[in-house]
């Protein structure tokens, strides 16, 4: 049986959503986003630094969303929400489920530490503005790249659960403004029952 250790308003929830839409069976183990528990003793044996997702498969322990997501989609179906590599897609897929990390989350993390985390005495309205100004440069290419499509790579895959993860984070923070072609997209996601079920939104 697959665990899923999990928090909400974080990364965990690519996970969660993606075993909804495979209809795979598992257990979650929800936890509060908060330091007694993810900074926990218990929890560190599971993840170094205390955070989630961190997926259990038997004597299998993995942590990283990205990592999991690829995980599951090789053990558990048969390629299923991934091109072939031999497929003109597959290059697309890769380019962009890695985006999402290495481009669109910096700086929405940067936003959320700088809008939520930090008391009103440390946040800095400068570093602030500089993730926001980042983050619309980021999100153009795929406001573009989506034009015409109804998901990432024109069916529903993988990338959707990515990076339109991380596209759904930026809508919370504002960040999709004047881009007509993701604000569809995210209501396309959220029509999705799987998503429904896993991903907070509002």
């Amino acid at each position: 049986m697959l665990t899923l250790h999990y928090a909400p308003f974080s990364r965990a929830e690519r996970i969660h959503w993606l075993l909804e839409e495979l209809s795979l069976p598992y257990e979650l183990n929800k936890m509060e986003f908060s330091p007694a528990d993810l900074k926990s003793e218990e929890h560190r044996k599971r993840h170094p630094l205390g955070r989630v997702p961190v997926l259990e498969d038997g004597d299998v322990s993995i942590f990283e969303s990205g990592a999991i997501v690829e995980y599951i989609i090789a053990r558990y179906t048969d390629g299923d929400l991934k091109p072939a590599t031999d497929s003109p897609l597959f290059p697309e897929f890769l380019q962009w489920f890695h985006y999402c990390e290495g481009m669109v989350m910096p700086p929405i993390n940067t936003i959320v530490v700088h809008t939520l985390l930090l008391p009103e005495d440390r946040r800095d309205p400068v570093v602030l503005g500089q993730a926001q100004r980042l983050l619309t440069k980021a999100l153009q290419p795929v406001e573009q790249a989506i034009e015409g499509r109804q998901y990432l790579l024109g069916d529903f895959s993988a990338v959707d659960i990515m990076l339109g993860h991380s596209i759904v984070k930026s809508k919370m923070t504002g960040s999709l403004e004047g881009m007509d072609n993701l604000l569809a997209y995210t209501e396309r996601l959220k029509e999705r029952p799987a998503f429904l079920e896993t991903v907070i939104f509002e």
